[in-house]
């Protein structure tokens, strides 16, 4: 028996306002996944968690001033070889959760607020499923809730009664895959990826249609991040892969506008501030590229810890969490 740590700490001087602490199993993890894989969400009021163990699958609301206990439910065991990691993520008065384990899972939504089931959809997972859903919704059109998985490709739910709006098989069903990098927005389009450690990747966009479905735009396997989640600004999208490649990609074409390579193992996604894109080696080294149509590598910093963890922005503020320390960097 092990501890979990909760901690909501001041983003001015990183002092610890408070702090809950849990018990935790232990179990068999891949070497690039932890315990705080999973990333927590946020309201005004709340703070919602998402952890599994062989045994249970818990997700729990704290209060976000005090971190006492809201409300709490357990989706039930949690089968997977690599260990646990999908994040839950808000849509109005939702918490939306992804379960999909080794051979079996099921989508849900239970209200925020309470905790209670609104929905749930079974689903045919195949393999563990690490990506979180997001939320699409353009002019003129309501909005859907996006998932990416091995076995289901892309798949649209609406957000209210969780009836499947659409669905399309995009990756390999028949090859072992896995979906880890989460699908995002650009404009009209959704852009998945899913595949395998070491073999082929696949980057889609997909385009909703007229009649309230969707087709396939373009795609890539060459060169795809299978585990960070690329980034969109503007009309380019930037990824990077755990080998750092780093592509700057038109979206409307999947044109590759240039590639080059960064030092190290990447497994945290890039982010975005102003007119750079940072890039966190495994090694803590962070690279700084500029958001253009020519690859400049504009700064590479050192952390001086390893770190597989997203950065963070918030208040003027990068936050970097590393083996052993929470970093805020100005």
């Amino acid at each position: 028996i092990g501890k979990r740590f909760v901690l909501c700490i001041d983003v001015k001087d990183g002092t610890t306002i408070w702090r809950r602490d849990f018990e935790d199993a232990s179990y068999k993890l891949h070497k690039r996944n932890s315990i705080a894989t999973s990333t927590p969400t946020v309201d005004a009021d709340r703070l919602y968690l998402a952890w599994a163990t062989p045994q249970h699958y818990v997700v729990q609301a704290l209060d976000r001033r005090t971190g006492k206990d809201v409300w709490r439910i357990d989706l039930g065991s949690y089968t997977s070889q690599h260990g646990f990691g999908a994040s839950p993520i808000l849509y109005e008065d939702l918490l939306i959760l992804c379960n999909e384990q080794d051979k079996k899972g099921s989508l849900h939504a239970v209200e925020a607020k309470t905790g209670k089931p609104v929905w749930t959809i079974p689903r045919n997972s195949g393999n563990a499923t690490y990506s979180a859903p997001c939320i699409y919704q353009v002019a003129n059109r309501p909005a859907e809730i996006i998932f990416t998985n091995w076995q289901h490709g892309i798949t649209a739910v609406e957000p209210r009664t969780g009836k499947i709006k659409w669905e399309l098989s995009v990756f390999k069903p028949s090859l072992p895959e896995r979906a880890i990098a989460s699908p995002i927005i650009a404009g009209e389009y959704i852009l998945g990826t899913c595949g395998f450690v070491t073999a082929q990747k696949h980057f889609v966009a997909v385009r909703p249609t007229a009649d309230g479905q969707a087709k396939e735009v373009w795609r890539m396997e060459k060169a795809v991040a299978y585990m960070p989640t690329p980034i969109v600004k503007g009309e380019r999208i930037y990824s990077c892969t755990e080998l750092g490649v780093i592509s700057c990609i038109e979206v409307a074409t999947g044109k590759v506008i240039w590639q080059d390579r960064l030092d190290g193992e990447f497994s945290a996604s890039p982010i975005c501030a102003g007119d750079a894109i940072y890039c966190t080696a495994n090694t803590g080294d962070v690279f700084v590229v500029e958001a253009s149509d020519t690859f400049k590598l504009l700064a590479r910093n050192r952390l001086g810890e390893r770190t597989q963890s997203t950065p963070a922005i918030t208040a003027g503020r990068l936050l970097f969490r590393t083996d052993g320390h929470l970093l805020a960097v100005k």
